[in-house]
């Protein structure tokens, strides 16, 4: 099952998931790139985001605005719809309209691979980027161990290059896997430091001692997070 969670308070760009995007609101059009690879679901805590999903034939359900994160909104999501224990659930962000649903489905494998290991709490992928790019706060980083896990997300370059010429930064891509079971164990953790500091909530497992599975992929895809990026994303089309 794919979850999109998508609320419209975004500090930096507000009701961006209902912008448009060739005449499409975001999260439909989010909501349709992936939905030839599993049953796809909108999360959200607003009713106008419901409607429009509904005059679209998306379903939506819809989740209290008192979430922390989108994945607490995908949890209480997953238990509306009834999804058991052992269901994986994507989370894919409501500002991802070019993820292709090869990215999407190779998630889906990690995840099934990992469903069982009691380390692994989240599943989620990474792509090469270059030093420019690895600059960008809005553009998240992360540095990966020899077993193919996480050690670190920030939105700061990540390793610091000392000495000049590296070119091994990988940027995170918002996809993350999960069952119904890991998902719940996720957001029974107390939430950390670190998670409020760089804004990101998968550093809530990582400061529990959890482990985050991580796959390389081959994406074009960006999320749109800023009023920026939209231009650049109606170029695009």
């Amino acid at each position: 099952m794919i979850i999109i969670p998508a609320r419209v308070a975004s500090s930096r760009f507000p009701n961006k998931v209902l912008a448009d995007l060739g005449g499409i609101p975001m999260v439909v059009a989010t909501a349709r790139a992936v939905a030839s690879v599993d049953d796809t679901a909108v999360a959200t805590d607003s009713s106008k985001v419901a409607d429009i999903c509904a005059h679209y034939g998306i379903k939506a359900v819809m989740t209290s605005s008192s979430h922390q994160s989108g994945t607490d909104r995908i949890n209480e999501a997953a238990t509306h719809l009834g999804l058991d224990d052992e269901a994986i659930i994507l989370n894919v962000q409501a500002d991802e309209p070019f993820i292709e649903p090869e990215v999407v489905k190779s998630l889906k494998e990690l995840t099934k691979k990992h469903r069982n290991d009691p380390d692994v709490m989240i599943c989620s992928a990474y792509k090469k980027i270059n030093s420019t790019v690895a600059n960008d706060p809005n553009m998240v980083k992360v540095v990966i161990n020899e077993c193919g896990k996480a050690l670190y997300f920030s939105r700061s370059p990540i390793p610091y290059d000392r000495e000049g010429g590296f070119d091994g930064y990988r940027g995170h891509i918002g996809i993350y896997g999960y069952t119904k079971k890991m998902l719940e164990r996720f957001c029974s953790l107390a939430h950390a430091p670190l998670e409020h500091t760089e804004k990101l909530e998968q550093l809530r497992a990582l400061s529990h001692g959890y482990d985050i599975a991580m796959i390389e992929v081959d994406t074009k895809s960006f999320g749109i997070d800023t009023p920026e990026d939209l231009k650049n994303a109606l170029k695009l089309l």
